[in-house]
């Protein structure tokens, strides 16, 4: 009887577990196996002041990273029914003071970007979600907004909120 206790034992484990699977991928992501299309749509830019290039800058690297991270294919914006598709608009293009010093004079300032994203899911669960995604860098105050702009956008804002759409749609954080 003690003999037979743990070939039972790991019998019951190993029934267990065969009914357990888990997807892993190496760039993190979770995509349904039926799934074969994406659709990135331009982002719109309806933010009151705004970077005229921003929309393509942010649809592009988007559509990078999940080429570059996925087996999704992109398609035509035209098409229909991707299996998975991305619409976004550009709500916000801010700046503001981030830091006062002693005199009530600013000494750092921020750049904030808001896109609004509505993903939808033709496949699997169907789980989509609509979300607003808001990243902001700062610098200083005695800087022309307009000399550093380009720079925090291509290093810092638009990297960021392509990965939180792409976790969000894809890692579930």
């Amino acid at each position: 009887m003690r003999k037979l206790f743990p070939i039972l034992l790991a019998l019951g484990v190993c029934a267990i577990l065969s009914g357990c699977s888990v997807k892993y991928s190496a760039s993190g992501a979770s995509i349904d196996q039926e799934a074969k299309t994406v659709n990135v749509r331009f982002f719109e830019n309806r933010a009151p002041i705004n970077n005229p290039t921003l929309g393509q800058r942010l649809t592009q690297k988007l559509r990078d990273k999940i080429q570059g991270q996925t087996k999704l294919v992109q398609v035509a914006e035209t098409e229909p029914r991707a299996d998975y598709e991305f619409r976004a608009t550009i709500t916000g293009y801010t700046y503001s003071n981030a830091a006062v010093t002693n005199v009530d004079k600013s000494s750092r300032s921020r750049l904030t970007v808001t896109v609004n994203v509505i993903f939808l899911k033709r496949v699997g669960d169907k789980k989509g979600f609509t979300q607003s995604f808001s990243r902001s860098a700062d610098f200083d105050a005695t800087a022309l907004a307009s000399s550093v702009e380009n720079g925090l956008l291509d290093r810092e804002i638009i990297p960021n909120i392509t990965d939180d759409i792409f976790n969000r749609a894809f890692a579930n954080w």
